[in-house]
């Protein structure tokens, strides 16, 4: 009895002696998670999905890698609670300035991942002869994913002298670099110009046309000689742009501030229409009595630059939280500034919390509170309401954050504090590789 309890325990003592031989490395390997960071409570808002719901949301490798009402703390290497906030896609303004006069010195991260922005299109900075400059120096210095509309002047926005030169506005090479960055470039911009003639819109269409791609007007000096009413109706394909479309011009109300019913027609046609705020082009006079009689913007967009983001303009959230004051829902508002962009650039990849899109997320806040809008001309409209950025999240990276949600407690903390996480943590230099790397 007893050699046979011998032989039972030697097997026993082999597992055992394994056990204790293994490399120290192997005994203090850390647990395998299935998730990098988890959003844990919030409401998420994503139009595409047409979902609006609580919702946890887990990110791995930089993806949406499961959206559903009860996803296991346990599963995640990092959690984050955002109980009473809202998970939004990363916000997209497909109008801003970061290169050319408008924007001389202004930096994309300055502006746009405080405001949950994480995707930003420069509206025709730079045009074919600049835009490798663009390239080299803004875009790829980036963290906000920047994108662009080539200006169909060569030269690009280099001074309003220069967006009359209708000679160097040449749709065959504009194409030609928009075929070559097709993954940065979004389509073609005509702005400020203003001549008589339809020779910058026209051409700028035809590179559209050429390379397949949509493009945006910024119509310039208002003419008789080329009526509003005929861009929108005729010389725009469906799927283009007219961005500042509560600008003071634009033949909008009669004189019973009724919305002129050709601006529905366009719209009918496939025409989009773009807020481009900026520091000129929006009127609570115009926007009021259209949002009321249901004539609403497609897209939500800023027309950011250094005149515009310290006037009554600000920052994308603002402009926002104006139309949210006016009576849009805030899936309506999430909607103009998210999916519609996305597919308004042909970016369908982007502007959506699908489970494989990239891991770009706004969490935001709705407060409650007496609050004032300007436009530009100074004219103020009382709101009760208006969006705060908690968190911005850029392939599945915290880049931005107000009140630390995601960090711990100082003193919960060693004498060192935490130095940041490369999985979640944007602030930590080894996350740079993966945030920043070619689009």
């Amino acid at each position: 009895m007893k050699l046979t309890e011998g032989k039972m325990k030697r097997p026993l003592l082999i597992f055992l002696l394994c056990l204790l031989c293994r490399p120290i490395s192997a005994q203090l390997q850390e647990p395998r998670f299935e998730y990098d960071l988890l959003l844990k409570g919030g409401q998420v808002i994503d139009p595409k999905s047409n979902l609006s719901a609580r919702r946890d949301v887990a990110i791995a490798q930089g993806k949406i890698a499961a959206v559903a009402p009860v996803i296991p703390a346990a599963k995640a290497y990092k959690v984050i609670d955002v109980t009473g906030y809202y998970l939004t896609p990363g916000l997209i303004d497909i109008h801003a300035h970061f290169f050319g006069t408008p924007a001389t010195g202004l930096h994309p991260d300055s502006h746009t991942l405080r405001s949950g922005v994480t995707t930003a299109v420069d509206a025709g900075g730079s045009g074919w002869r600049s835009f490798p400059q663009f390239k080299e120096t803004v875009i790829a210095r980036a963290t906000t994913r920047v994108l662009a509309w080539l200006n169909i002047v060569g030269g690009g926005m280099a001074g309003r002298a220069g967006e009359q030169d209708a000679r160097d506005m040449d749709p065959a090479k504009a194409a030609e670099t928009a075929r070559q960055y097709r993954d940065l470039i979004v389509g073609f911009k005509t702005a400020h110009y203003d001549g008589p003639e339809w020779i910058a819109v026209e051409r700028a269409v035809e590179a559209g046309t050429l390379a397949g791609l949509p493009v945006m007007v910024d119509f310039g000096t208002f003419r008789p000689e080329r009526p509003f009413q005929e861009l929108v109706l005729k010389k725009l394909r469906p799927g283009d742009i007219y961005t500042h479309t509560f600008l003071d011009p634009v033949p909008m109300l009669d004189e019973q501030n009724r919305v002129l019913p050709y601006l529905f027609e366009a719209k009918r046609r496939g025409v989009l229409f773009d807020v481009g705020h900026g520091q000129g082009s929006f009127l609570f006079r115009q926007a009021v009595p259209a949002v009321r009689q249901g004539f609403l913007p497609d897209t939500i967009s800023t027309d950011l630059h250094l005149g515009s983001m310290n006037a009554g303009m600000k920052d994308l959230l603002n402009v926002m939280s104006k139309f949210l004051n006016l009576g849009l829902t805030l899936e309506d508002v999430i909607l103009r500034a998210t999916w519609n962009p996305a597919r308004a650039i042909r970016r369908e990849d982007l502007g959506h919390l699908s489970v494989g899109a990239p891991a770009d997320i706004a969490v935001l806040r709705v407060e409650k509170g007496d609050f004032g809008f300007v436009d530009v001309y100074k004219a103020r409209m009382k709101g009760t309401q208006r969006l705060v950025c908690e968190l911005t999240l850029r392939d599945g990276l915290v880049v931005y954050e107000l009140n630390g949600l995601s960090r711990e407690s100082w003193d919960q903390l060693g004498k060192y504090g935490s130095q940041g996480d490369s999985r979640w943590d944007g602030t930590n230099e080894d996350a740079k590789p993966r945030r920043n790397r070619k689009e």
